[in-house]
């Protein structure tokens, strides 16, 4: 019933085509932890991988799957000391530096509109 939007067909359809598996694990118990997380299910966050050619920075890939225009913040627990947008070439854009928030990092997207940013990590 609704839309394909309030059904949580997108997340359905990862959970489908990229199911979690289960490993034995031991059996000291460990704290919840996430490396990153949205404030909307309208964005998806589907990449995370090292920079090409900066060992201390990672590429990060998100885009917009509702048709719609939304603001997110993107939160992460690593220790950033930089963000900024980049092009497919992971080549930062001009003006494109974001500045980093008690919220995370504040992120525009307009209708299926695909973002890569380059975040810095301290060293």
């Amino acid at each position: 019933a609704g839309s394909f939007q309030d059904a949580g067909v997108i997340q359905r359809a990862y959970n489908l085509n990229f199911p979690l598996h289960a490993v034995p694990a031991s059996s000291a118990g460990c704290a919840a932890w996430s490396a990153f997380s949205l404030s909307s299910a309208a964005v998806v966050l589907e990449a995370v991988k090292r920079a090409e050619d900066r060992a201390e920075a990672l590429v990060v890939r998100l885009y917009e799957a509702h048709g719609s225009t939304v603001d997110a913040w993107l939160q992460t627990s690593l220790p950033v000391k930089e963000a900024m947008l980049c092009d497919l070439l992971e080549r930062p854009v001009a003006q494109g530096r974001l500045p980093l928030e008690k919220q995370g990092v504040r992120l525009s997207f307009t209708p299926f509109l695909v973002l890569s940013l380059l975040l810095v990590l301290r060293q």
